[in-house]
């Protein structure tokens, strides 16, 4: 898991293949808040984005998910919202798979809590748990991109 702003990219600790993607001027806080709701994908990129609102919830009504093969960058565009990560897998056998490479886990990760403000991020690499969508004080609508990188991307 790696926590960061748009607009202190050198301090996150980036990954070159993350860099690059955040780095580009079309993913500026300014330009993911200008975008229209709706999936995104630049010609040719391997990774695409999906910006849009969400509500968030209590805590403990929000699943804990995570990935075999994509990472995730969630980017807060409008409002704020309070995530949990996990720093150790908690795949078990039998977790529900909701979509293609979308697992729910019925274990929260209780390692690390975070509330994220517009232009705040985090990313979550495979396998890394997450419970996104969480509320801070009280339910809200947040307006978000999430960019899901294929995990062969990371590795090249």
């Amino acid at each position: 898991m790696i926590i960061g702003n748009l607009n202190a990219l050198p301090l996150a600790g980036l990954p070159a293949a993350l860099r690059a993607i955040l780095t580009d001027p079309a993913c500026s806080l300014a330009a993911l808040q200008a975008r229209e709701d709706g999936r995104w994908q630049p010609e040719g990129a391997a990774w695409f984005c999906n910006i849009g609102p969400a509500a968030t919830q209590p805590r403990e009504l929000r699943h804990t998910e995570y990935h075999h093969q994509w990472a995730d960058i969630q980017v807060i565009l409008e409002g704020e919202e309070k995530m949990y990560a996990g720093m150790v897998s908690t795949a078990q056998p039998d977790d529900e798979q909701r979509k293609p490479d979308l697992f729910i886990t019925s274990q929260a990760p209780g390692s690390v809590a975070m509330t994220l403000n517009p232009g705040d991020f985090a990313v979550f690499m495979p396998g890394e748990p997450h419970q996104a969508l969480c509320a801070v004080n009280a339910p809200s609508v947040v307006r978000k991109a999430v960019f899901k990188i294929p995990k062969a991307l990371l590795e090249g």
